[in-house]
């Protein structure tokens, strides 16, 4: 290596400037790689994640703002449909947030290996609501399939949605208007329901029993509200014959399943079974209920409890509806399973002639 230096020098003319030939040998080397870049520091990693949250939060309040003014817009300029505009939103926001409660207590449920009639009242009062909402609710889904069907769906829940809409739906001026019409149907079958026990009353063969239950439906008739203790007083008659559920005729079943708000055009044996059926519900849900203590449901719980039961409770007072309830209670919780025939009836005996109407 030195002599080639040395050669390197003499030819090209530097002899008279001394270079060591170990420099030489440094400058011929091919240049190093630079060494690996440093990490950057933890706050420029992530400033483009920050950078781009700080735009979505920028892009959603900018929607919230653009969504509040055009609301503003609505109601001052469209205050009708504004209202319709309005329930529909709360209506979506209120049945998501069931619907994640529903899967709530089902998981629990699961977790748990425990049954319906083991919930506590207001969890198995959501189920049983939550299911009757969905029942009406996959129609109107099926309609919805075909393209472009979901306009005339639109249209048809606009224009009937007494028939199509759940009551997440509804506007309160609605929601009193459909319950009294529900209700009015429902009364219709009152009076064929007072009849019927009447007419059976004379064939009983128990005098003492046919005497009583004679006085109990002359006094509904004559618009009296009956006490709990007359109508405890001739619960074996519900248990079997004449008036339990296998022995009662179809024409009489389909009445009470007008009452309960089933459909009476189903063969008679399915009528028969879901009239039992929504009948026990009932029955568990008022042990829950019982449980619970009246006084502890809310003034919309009570309310919607006397109306589930056959009382109008549209027209009373939360009030009313408790001491209602709590007579309700007093029949239900005294009653066996096979009883459950009483139930039905009661709705009617009970709620008939029940005058304190208040619009407090």
């Amino acid at each position: 290596m030195a002599r080639l230096g040395c050669r390197f020098v003499s030819r090209f003319g530097l002899a008279s400037l001394p270079v060591p030939a170990a420099s030489l040998s440094r400058t011929l080397r091919p240049p190093e790689p630079p060494p690996w870049p440093a990490l950057r520091p933890p706050v420029c990693q992530f400033s483009a994640k920050a950078n781009s949250k700080a735009a979505i939060s920028a892009l959603v309040s900018k929607a919230k703002y653009i969504n509040e003014k055009y609301e503003r817009y609505l109601e001052r300029t469209f205050p009708r449909f504004y209202l319709l505009y309005s329930t529909f939103l709360k209506g979506i926001r209120v049945f998501y947030a069931e619907v994640k409660e529903i899967r709530r207590i089902k998981t629990n449920m699961s977790h748990k290996n425990i049954q319906f009639y083991q919930l506590p009242y207001r969890e198995m009062e959501r189920l049983r609501q939550f299911r009757r909402d969905l029942i009406k609710a996959i129609p109107i889904g099926i309609l919805a399939l075909p393209p472009f069907a979901n306009y005339l769906v639109l249209l048809l829940m606009y224009l009937f949605p007494r028939q199509l809409l759940i009551r997440h739906f509804w506007t309160p001026k609605q929601q009193v208007e459909f319950l009294e019409a529900f209700h009015s149907t429902r009364k219709e079958a009152y009076s064929e329901v007072v009849d019927d026990l009447m007419r059976l009353s004379h064939f009983l063969a128990d005098p003492a029993l046919r005497k009583r239950m004679l006085h109990l439906c002359r006094k509904v008739q004559e618009g009296s509200h009956p006490d709990v203790t007359e109508l405890k007083a001739v619960r074996t008659l519900f248990e079997g014959h004449p008036f339990g559920i296998q022995t009662l005729n179809v024409q009489q079943v389909k009445v009470l399943s007008r009452i309960l708000f089933l459909t009476p055009r189903l063969p008679p044996s399915i009528l028969r079974y879901r009239l039992r059926t929504h009948l026990l519900e009932l029955h568990h849900l008022d042990r829950a209920m019982l449980k619970l203590g009246v006084r502890e449901l809310s003034d919309e719980e009570a309310q919607a409890a006397c109306y589930t039961r056959g009382l109008n409770s549209v027209r009373f007072s939360p009030l009313h509806c408790r001491l209602w309830l709590d007579q309700w209670l007093e029949l239900s919780c005294s009653l066996k399973d096979t009883e459950a025939s009483l139930l039905a009836h009661g709705m009617v005996l009970l709620s008939t002639n029940y005058l304190s109407p208040s619009k407090g």
